[in-house]
């Protein structure tokens, strides 16, 4: 599985989102952007298909701007990626169906689906919550200090 670039920003963006939701204020695209530095008009496209999705609401005017649609914890990376990324998994090619149909629904069945499966299960049990709370952890650990 290749995660395009879209939906790395798409994710991160989110997780964004997920932290600036406890102020209960919208978080205009800009704001996201210089935070994160990732282009503006690439974010629109992204938030585009992340409010088709229903994941995300927004609002207009001064004060407007996007907010999740949804708790953190509500939300999985899989809900997130697959909005952005279509398709999310697609099914891999036939590769020695003509000769050897049983070799083929074999890798079908035993390698392809069931990876495929493992990685749908992955993203929908993480979710924008426990990318935050991730988040927080790993800038934790950047401010320890050691002495010796």
């Amino acid at each position: 599985m290749k995660i395009s670039a879209k939906g790395r920003y798409g994710l991160a963006a989110m997780v964004f989102l997920a932290k600036a939701c406890q102020s209960d204020n919208p978080t205009t695209i800009l704001t996201i952007s210089e935070n994160l530095g990732i282009s503006k008009i690439y974010l629109e496209q992204v938030f585009s298909l992340l409010k088709h999705a229903h994941l995300v609401t927004s609002s207009k005017g001064s004060q407007g701007g996007y907010q999740l649609a949804k708790q953190p914890q509500e939300i999985s990376s899989w809900d997130v990626l697959s909005s952005i990324e279509l398709p999310l998994t697609e099914k891999t090619a036939a590769s020695v169906e003509e000769k050897r149909p049983e070799l083929e629904r074999a890798l079908q069945s035993a390698v392809y689906e069931p990876l495929d499966e493992s990685i749908r299960t992955a993203l929908q049990k993480t979710t924008l919550r426990d990318l935050l709370e991730e988040t927080n952890r790993q800038k934790s650990e950047e401010n320890l200090m050691y002495f010796i």
